[in-house]
């Protein structure tokens, strides 16, 4: 397939980066159903670490099977699955090749919580070139006390992903005991979450869809005075995407926790509507049964086509 008006335009928001930094965007860009389009679909499952594996796989236990992510993200045509070391490492050699790979690189798991959570560092980029991936994924949390260390890392993290051609992909949730629950997905605080990942050198930033909530008193008072709009998610999701250096970073949303056919093709409408590059959606898909699941990504993917 030719290269696409939409794809080098993309491309010309990276014109700092290295061939290898371009050509792994480009590929992803590329890949797939929506191939061409400049949106994107992609398939993390890092919910295992996470979450554990009861949680994210019982409910579908082919989903304990690594390498049934493999086919379910080829077969569906995302552009790109996510995953950390072992998921990635189990089906790298028989896959090689037939879809872009984001090695999830820090990672947290659920037995061990904190009001300021901080991942770990689980894989290296090293990893990444060894197992034939096109990018890193680092997950950050804006307002936890750890902050400092995890943006260090990542400062690091990246440096060496770039010299090494590698792509950046940044989740940016904001947790921390100074953020309510509500805060985490708070338009304020979402759009803010996404402009830090921005400058921190994210080539891809995946936030959580926000709410019209506001959490800052002092960003609500600005919201009011400039009249911002953020009454429906196509409002929010634009804001979002301005925050994004004017819409010249992509930016992808999360898919969260698993809900209704209806739930989601809604809000993935809200989220196209309002110029959204993507969605990366894990447990509404892998959860479900693999022919389900198909028929899911396609129906998100022709949302996005449109």
């Amino acid at each position: 397939m030719a290269t696409t008006a939409r794809v080098r335009e993309i491309l010309s928001w990276y014109d700092s980066e290295s061939p290898g930094v371009r050509a792994n965007l480009y590929r992803m860009l590329m890949t797939g159903r929506l191939a061409g389009t400049g949106k994107m679909v992609i398939l993390p499952v890092d919910q295992g670490f996470e979450h554990g594996p009861a949680r994210s796989f019982a409910k579908n236990p082919a989903g304990y099977d690594p390498l049934y992510h493999y086919q379910l993200a080829i077969e569906s045509g995302c552009n790109a699955y996510a995953a950390p070391l072992g998921f990635i490492a189990a089906g790298a050699g028989q896959f090689a090749g037939q879809i872009p790979l984001i090695l999830k690189v820090n990672n947290s798991e659920s037995l061990y919580s904190s009001p300021n959570p901080k991942s770990s560092v689980t894989a290296s980029v090293q990893d990444a070139l060894n197992l034939g991936c096109g990018a890193v994924g680092f997950t950050i949390y804006p307002g936890t006390s750890e902050r400092d260390g995890m943006y260090q890392e990542l400062r690091e993290i990246s440096e060496e992903a770039r010299a090494a051609g590698l792509a950046v992909v940044v989740w940016s949730y904001p947790r921390g005991e100074g953020l309510s629950k509500k805060g985490e997905t708070a338009i304020d605080v979402v759009a803010y979450a996404a402009q830090i990942a921005a400058q921190l050198g994210a080539h891809i930033i995946k936030v959580k869809p926000p709410s019209e909530h506001i959490e800052q008193d002092a960003a609500r008072k600005v919201y009011e005075e400039q009249k911002i709009p953020i009454a429906t998610l196509a409002d929010r999701t634009r804001h979002v995407v301005q925050a994004s250096f004017g819409g010249r970073r992509i930016v992808i949303f999360s898919g969260g926790e698993a809900k209704g056919n209806d739930a989601v093709y809604e809000e993935i409408r809200g989220l196209h509507t309002g110029g959204a590059f993507g969605s990366i959606i894990g447990r509404n898909s892998f959860q479900r049964p693999k022919a389900e699941a198909l028929s899911f990504l396609k129906n998100v993917m022709d949302i996005y086509a449109q």
